[in-house]
């Protein structure tokens, strides 16, 4: 089993610039593959990036391109999230997962789930 605990979120103006955390633990090295996700109120889970443990390689959904970077530290077992320029549509709450294909179309190819950090951009 793994355990993932994302920290970072927060209220914060537009703008503004926001690093989520998200700490794994258990078994890390049954997975290969590191995602963020949010998701609104009303609204569907939606990929916000993704990066494989292995070799750094990283996908961003084209919302927050250029705007968020997604980086880890395997020897921490942690991923961060680095969100700049932030908008109120960034509002949501940003889930941690993890699984073995970096994926963003897909929530339901990652295996384990965060409780999730709750991120409020005001206007």
């Amino acid at each position: 089993q793994v355990q993932l605990q994302e920290s970072g979120g927060g209220l914060v103006q537009a703008g503004g610039s926001l690093r989520l955390f998200c700490a794994a633990s258990g078994r890390t090295f049954s997975t290969h593959a590191m995602g963020w996700f949010r998701q609104a109120p009303g609204k569907e889970r939606e990929g916000v990036s993704c990066i494989n443990t292995s070799d750094g390689h990283s996908y961003t959904a084209d919302s927050v391109k250029g705007r968020f970077t997604i980086s880890s530290d395997n020897a921490k077992n942690t991923v961060y999230l680095q969100m700049n320029a932030l908008e109120p549509e960034d509002s949501a709450v940003y889930y941690c997962a993890a699984g073995n294909v970096c994926v963003l179309s897909f929530w339901t190819a990652y295996d384990h789930w965060g409780q999730g950090t709750q991120v409020t951009v005001s206007s």
